[in-house]
């Protein structure tokens, strides 16, 4: 699995709001854990409404700052813009994959 390709593929997909396209990328049993809004997102229901809420519903647009690939892992350093108070804050993604999907993320905004 080229994990690069995969995460710039990703980006595109959750830039451009296709909702179906983004869960593709995840297992169906995945878990999202973002302590920044207090709450782990379960499978695709659970990462659908995280998506639909803080991606879709705040008009969020995502900048790859850095990333670093690490065996099975990955950490993307991004910037995020859009319709929320702050507009313009910064965050990590920590990727772990299996069967060629994402297992976990764990989001972190700075």
């Amino acid at each position: 699995m080229d994990i690069r390709a995969f995460l710039l593929d990703w980006l595109e997909i959750s830039n451009s709001y296709n909702t179906e396209k983004y869960l593709e990328k995840y297992l169906e049993d995945a878990i999202l854990n973002d302590p920044s809004v207090g709450k782990k997102f379960i499978g695709h229901k659970g990462i659908r409404e995280y998506y639909t809420s803080y991606f879709i519903g705040y008009k969020t647009q995502t900048r790859l700052l850095k990333l670093d690939i690490q065996d099975n892992n990955a950490q993307m350093e991004v910037e995020f813009t859009g319709e929320f108070p702050e507009r313009k804050i910064e965050g990590i993604f920590d990727f772990t994959f299996k069967n060629q999907k994402i297992e976990t993320v764990e989001a972190d905004l700075k």
